[in-house]
C-alpha cells in the first residue's frame, strides 16, 4: 500500500547526496508540517562527502571515515520530515500534476504530490562505495587501503579530476611507488578548460614523478600480469584503478517513459528544472541534462531554483524561477599540500599550490560539508 497522508501535500526527495540533502534541508526549514509532509529517501544510512573519498580510500591517516561518512540525524531542521533508508526502484506518476508513488526495493510505496530526483552518479573503482550498512562500507575502504599499500605500482585509468587526485594522494604516502595516469586525450582533463590550465595540470603531475600516457586507453580490466594499454605500451604497475566514466544513477527513472532520459542517462529538464512532461517532478545535481561539468559546486544553485519553485507551487503559484547555469570552476588536489585550480570568470584565473592547499587540499572541505548536514565541523 502507498504510504499517504491525504490531509497534507507530500514532497519526496530521492537522493541524500549534496543536491538532495541541500533541497531537503532547505524545505524542512520552510514547509509547514501541518500542511506538508517531507520525505528524503536515501540508499545509505549516512551521506558521503565524495571529494574526500579519494584520500579516504587511499590511506588510514586522519581516520577520515569518522568525518566523511556523515549521519542524517541533524539534516532536517527541527526534525521537520522523515528520512527513509531504502532504494527507489521505479516511479508511478499520476500525470497532470496529480502526484504518484515511488516504489522502494522493500516493496513499500511512498506517495508524492511533488517529487525531486537527485540520485547522483554511479562511480567505479575505489569511488564505488557499496550501498549497505556502515560495516560494509568500512570493509570496502579497508580493502582498498590494503590494495594501495601492497601495490608495487599503480596505474590510474582516467586523467580527469578524480584520476589526478588519486595519483597525487598515492605520491603523498608512497613517494617512490610508480604511478601512471592513462588518459584518452592529448591533454589531461577535457576541453571545457583552457589549454593553459590543462598544461598546468600536466606540470603538476609530472612534478611529482607521475608518468602520463596520453592518447591511449586501458581495455583489459582484469589483467593477470603486466598492465598493457590499447597501443601496446607496458606499464609499471600491478594495481589498476578506474577513475573515469561516472554514470548517472537514473535507471529507475525510465519507469516514467523512454523519452525522459537522454541516451547518456541524464534527465531532460526545463530551465525551471522540472521534467518536460511532468510538472510535479524536478531533478537536480549530476543527473540533469544541462551543458555544464558535473560538480558539487553546482548543486547550491540547483537547490535554490527547485526550493523556490516547489514553495511557489505549494502556495498555488507556478514554477517561474529558472536555472541560468554556473561559471565553470575546478580545484584539483595534488596531495595534501599541492594543487591547481581554475575559475572561469574575468580572464580565467589560475591558482596554484598555496590557494589549493588553503581552499581544499589540506582539509578537503570536510568541515563545510558537515555543516551542510547540520553536523559540527
Amino acid at each position: 500500500m502507498s504510504k499517504r497522508n491525504d490531509s497534507r501535500k507530500s514532497v519526496v526527495v530521492v537522493g541524500g547526496g549534496a543536491a538532495g540533502s541541500a533541497i531537503a534541508r532547505a524545505l524542512s526549514g520552510k514547509l509547514d508540517p501541518s500542511k506538508h509532509e517531507l520525505t528524503l529517501i536515501t540508499s545509505r544510512p549516512f551521506a558521503v562527502h565524495l571529494p574526500a573519498v579519494i584520500r579516504l580510500t587511499t590511506t588510514s591517516e586522519g581516520k577520515l571515515e569518522d568525518s566523511v561518512l556523515i549521519p542524517y540525524d541533524k539534516l532536517l531542521i527541527n526534525n521537520n520530515g522523515t528520512v527513509i533508508v531504502d532504494t527507489v526502484t521505479s516511479i508511478e506518476d499520476g500525470k497532470n500534476g496529480r502526484g504518484g508513488d515511488v516504489i522502494l526495493s522493500s516493496g513499500e510505496k511512498i506517495h508524492y504530490d511533488i517529487l525531486i530526483l537527485a540520485p547522483g552518479s554511479q562511480w567505479s573503482g575505489p569511488l564505488d562505495l557499496p550501498v549497505g550498512d556502515k560495516a560494509e562500507v568500512l570493509e570496502f575502504i579497508k580493502e582498498w587501503r590494503k590494495k594501495f599499500e601492497s601495490a608495487k605500482g599503480v596505474v590510474v585509468a582516467g586523467g580527469g579530476a578524480a584520476g589526478l587526485e588519486f595519483a597525487g594522494e598515492i605520491k603523498d604516502y608512497w613517494p617512490k611507488k610508480p604511478v601512471t595516469v592513462v588518459h584518452s586525450q592529448s591533454q589531461l582533463l577535457n576541453d571545457v578548460y583552457p589549454d593553459k590550465y590543462r598544461k598546468r595540470a600536466e606540470q603538476g603531475m609530472r612534478s611529482r614523478g607521475i608518468e602520463l600516457v596520453l592518447n591511449d586507453y586501458i581495455d583489459d580490466w582484469n589483467p593477470s600480469g603486466t598492465i598493457t594499454t590499447r597501443k601496446g605500451k607496458k606499464l609499471n604497475g600491478d594495481l589498476l584503478v578506474s577513475a573515469f566514466g561516472a554514470r548517472p544513477a537514473t535507471e529507475f527513472i525510465t519507469s516514467l517513459g523512454s523519452d525522459v532520459l537522454t541516451s547518456q542517462g541524464n534527465v531532460k529538464v526545463l530551465p525551471s528544472l522540472q521534467l518536460r512532461s511532468y510538472p510535479n517532478i524536478f531533478a537536480a545535481g549530476d543527473v540533469i541534462d544541462v551543458d555544464e561539468q558535473k560538480q558539487l559546486a553546482k548543486t547550491p544553485a540547483h537547490a535554490g531554483v527547485i526550493v523556490a519553485n516547489v514553495l511557489s507551487i505549494l502556495s498555488g503559484g507556478s514554477a517561474t524561477k529558472e536555472y541560468k547555469g554556473s561559471p565553470e570552476l575546478i580545484l584539483i588536489t595534488n596531495g595534501k599540500n599541492r594543487g591547481f585550480g581554475y575559475f572561469g570568470f574575468l580572464w580565467g584565473i589560475l591558482v596554484g599550490d598555496f590557494f589549493s592547499r588553503l581552499l581544499k587540499s589540506k582539509g578537503l572541505m570536510i568541515d563545510i560539508a558537515r555543516k551542510a548536514y547540520g553536523q559540527p565541523a
